[in-house]
């Protein structure tokens, strides 16, 4: 979209508006879609807003003239939210984790549902975005070994006879088919 100034065109009589298709007798006009027009009549067909005053572009679309705004509430999209997979209008606040894009009551751990505050830490790990607990907790687990997992069975198992020996049931690791009964 151009603004000519003093409405000074070379090689052309006085112009036509492609809006109200009255002669442009105004100091500025502009010129949009290979057309010359009034200021007050280059408007978006849906909120009616002046184009030449909001910006020095604008849409079209079935047969539609649309500020950007407009073009995109109605035609746009950001693609789909990584968490529900659902489509996201262009038009809506989002939240961003490298390239994923999320609603914002989608931007939640999605181990334990918590919402992220400002200021939260959250970590996205195998494209899922987890809080601070539930990424340690799944680390730990993921860094121990099969040996080092056997092992604390073990010693749990060992605590559990000692304490059936004090004459405690703990019922963790109880040779004893019955738990508690006398020997």
């Amino acid at each position: 979209m151009e603004i000519k100034e003093e409405n000074k065109l070379p090689n052309a009589g006085i112009p036509e508006c492609a809006g109200c298709q009255k002669v442009i007798r105004e100091r500025y006009l502009l010129k949009a879609l290979d057309q010359f027009w009034h200021e007050d009549c280059l408007k978006c067909t849906c909120c009616d807003c002046r184009l030449g005053e909001v910006g020095s572009t604008l849409f079209t679309k079935a047969n539609l003239i649309l500020c950007k705004r407009d073009y995109l509430r109605l035609f746009g999209t950001t693609g789909l939210c990584s968490a529900c997979n659902k489509t996201i209008p262009a038009f809506e606040m989002v939240m961003r984790a490298r390239g994923n894009v999320y609603h914002l009551e989608c931007f939640a751990c999605q181990q334990c549902n918590h919402r992220f505050c400002v200021g939260d830490r959250f970590y996205l790990h195998e494209n899922k975005i987890l809080c601070e607990y539930d990424y340690e907790e799944r680390m730990l687990f993921a860094n121990m070994s099969y040996d080092s997992i056997t092992q604390m069975k073990r010693q749990a198992a060992r605590i559990g006879l000692n304490r059936s020996e004090e004459g405690g049931c703990s019922g963790y690791g109880s040779t004893d088919p019955v738990c508690g009964e006398a020997k």
